[in-house]
């Protein structure tokens, strides 16, 4: 699913969910907080997909066995000289690092057969260049949707010191009126204030938490794969047959 369509309809559902969770299962008090309330619940509904959605992602990138087992499995065929058993390694695991690493395990099959490299140097940069065209595809998908996330958040505090401020507003008006000061409307304004507070906070909180998270574990997958590729690349170019 694209990018756009998926933040389209993710956009769409939450806003429907915060109106009918604002309407039918908040409680009372919480409803006090006014219209800001429901565009909180968007925001957190929209959150937590983007969360789903790119812990679904990277568990995905991450292949279906322990990427440990996968090097080592593909190390050890390299080492042996059965490049097309590495590849088929690559094909079982799937994901970002196998997909790199089979890009550049295919390459080097594809000189190798040619005879077109006069020496190891050569040969490195011709793998490494395939390898780091492959990383630069798949680092895009693993960072999809980070800037929402983050976006998320600087909108989420933005909307509770929204409502705090209209909430501030409304118990100062109440407390304006000749005579004695309207009570209950000082009190509405204070909760309207508190809770739209409470609100951003947790969306604020949530975003920053989750983008942090999400960046610290794109890194760590990220630099597997440059260990993973340098070190078959180093593999691949001690075994270039000799002429």
């Amino acid at each position: 699913m694209k990018t756009s369509v998926f933040n389209t309809i993710v956009l769409i559902v939450s806003f429907i969910l915060g109106y009918v969770i604002y309407e039918y299962m908040l409680p009372k008090f919480i409803q006090d907080g006014g219209p800001l309330v429901i565009l909180l619940v968007a925001i957190v509904i929209m959150l937590v997909a983007v969360i789903f959605e790119r812990w679904m992602s990277l568990k995905k990138a991450n292949g279906k066995g322990p990427l440990p087992k996968f090097l080592k499995n593909v190390q050890l065929a390299v080492n042996s000289g059965d490049i097309d058993g590495a590849i088929q390694q690559c094909d079982k695991q799937r994901g970002s690092c196998a997909n790199v690493v089979r890009t550049g395990l295919e390459r080097y099959k594809m000189i190798v057969e040619e005879g077109d490299v006069k020496g190891q140097k050569e040969l490195m940069e011709n793998i490494q260049r395939s390898i780091e065209e492959a990383t630069m595809l798949e680092v895009p998908m693993l960072e999809r949707n980070l800037v929402m996330m983050s976006t998320i958040a600087s909108i989420g505090t933005m909307v509770g010191l929204l409502g705090t401020v209209l909430g501030m507003i409304r118990s100062f008006q109440a407390m304006a009126k000749a005579g004695a000061p309207d009570a209950i409307g000082l009190a509405l304004g204070i909760s309207e204030a508190l809770i739209n507070t409470a609100g951003g906070l947790v969306a604020g909180i949530g975003g920053i938490v989750a983008y942090n998270f999400f960046v610290t574990k794109i890194d760590n997958f990220t630099y597997m794969i440059d260990e993973a590729s340098y070190a078959i690349i180093q593999s691949l170019v001690s075994r270039k047959p000799k002429k």
